[in-house]
């Protein structure tokens, strides 16, 4: 059984008891219409090179969906945590949290991603929110971010989707 398993329940009552992110951003909320998805078995990872990596396990690339869109994340070899509260000193290592961001790119390596729109912060350590989009094709991005928010290499991943006007 992956590590990644066993830390999903851990994480999840951590995340209930922690509050992160502060200020007047754009703060995801768990979703309140959905179950958690259960873990994904474990992959092999020689497919990417064995790197980290974050990625949307919902909804797929190129898919046509409809308002709210439920997007869920997921992450291999990458340790996804609750920001600590108080003032982060160090960040800790190969550990971070989801930031979705919608009709935008990937920021540069080392950018502070904002605490503004375009971009949600998963501050609390969730993977999961239901979002209303305007019909149309959009952007989604979900990149991870360090515990002061800095973008790290390779934790980025694009997709486009199409949300119906009904």
């Amino acid at each position: 059984m992956s590590s990644r398993v066993l830390a999903l329940p851990a994480l999840a009552v951590f995340a209930l008891m922690t509050a992160a992110c502060g200020g007047g951003s754009p703060e995801s909320k768990p979703a309140t219409t959905a179950a958690a998805p259960a873990a994904a078995p474990a992959e092999d990872h020689t497919a990417h090179g064995g790197a980290s990596r974050v990625f949307f396990m919902e909804p797929a690339n190129g898919a046509s969906v409809k308002s709210p869109v439920h997007i869920v994340f997921g992450n291999e070899m990458f340790t996804i945590a609750p920001v600590p509260q108080g003032e982060v000193a160090e960040v800790r290592p190969n550990t971070g949290h989801y930031h979705l961001g919608v009709d935008t790119d990937c920021l540069p390596v080392g950018t502070v991603i904002p605490k503004a729109n375009p971009w949600v912060h998963f501050g609390m350590g969730n993977n999961s929110i239901d979002m209303q989009l305007s019909p149309g094709m959009h952007k989604l991005v979900v990149q991870a971010g360090d515990d002061k928010h800095a973008t790290m290499t390779g934790l980025c991943e694009t997709i486009t989707v199409n949300v119906s006007a009904e």
